[in-house]
């Protein structure tokens, strides 16, 4: 199975798909695509720009693409397009919309972790909280525009660890 992880910053998708991964030893964990350009020598801004968000966009969509197997992926296409809707007023998103689809397509499950109505996670002013829930509203929109399998996790860490590793085990069963 493909398995990627959806959601704005500081919301704990990486300490749950780090949980996630270490309970399925069978799978192989993807940082994100930030992570992973930045030690292939990328140089970010201080704060990520347009072009740094579309080089993670494009990173993501060639890394779903030609994957194979039982795959975990920390961020995907869909949260990093919310940012560079949010970032660019000025740009057209319909083509790389198109493109976010059709890589989601190919995946198993994607798991949404929202900001909680009671948040859960600090978010100090310098990693910039107004940006955060304006990608949580975009995700919260865009999220039922699939046909892939969709969770959506809240709650401790071990509650929303119990709700995927419970959803794979079902997806698994079929």
């Amino acid at each position: 199975m493909r398995i990627a992880f959806t959601g704005s910053h500081r919301v704990g998708k990486t300490t749950l798909a780090e949980e996630i991964v270490d309970s399925l030893p069978n799978y192989e964990f993807r940082n994100e695509p930030y992570l992973q350009l930045e030690e292939e020598g990328y140089l970010f801004s201080e704060i990520p720009s347009l072009d740094d968000y579309i080089e993670q966009f494009n990173f993501s969509v060639e890394q779903i693409q030609h994957s194979e197997g039982n795959i975990i992926f920390d961020r995907c296409p869909l949260d990093l397009l919310a940012y560079i809707d949010v970032i660019s007023k000025t740009k057209n998103i319909s083509a790389l919309y198109e493109e976010m689809r059709s890589a989601i397509s190919k995946l198993d499950l994607l798991i949404f972790v929202p900001i909680e109505k009671v948040d859960i996670i600090i978010c100090p002013e310098s990693d910039l909280p107004n940006l955060r829930h304006k990608v949580n509203d975009i995700l919260e929109d865009w999220i039922g525009d699939f046909s892939t399998e969709i969770l959506e996790v809240t709650g401790t860490l071990e509650n929303r660890k119990k709700q995927v590793l419970d959803k794979i085990i079902n997806l698994e069963r079929l």
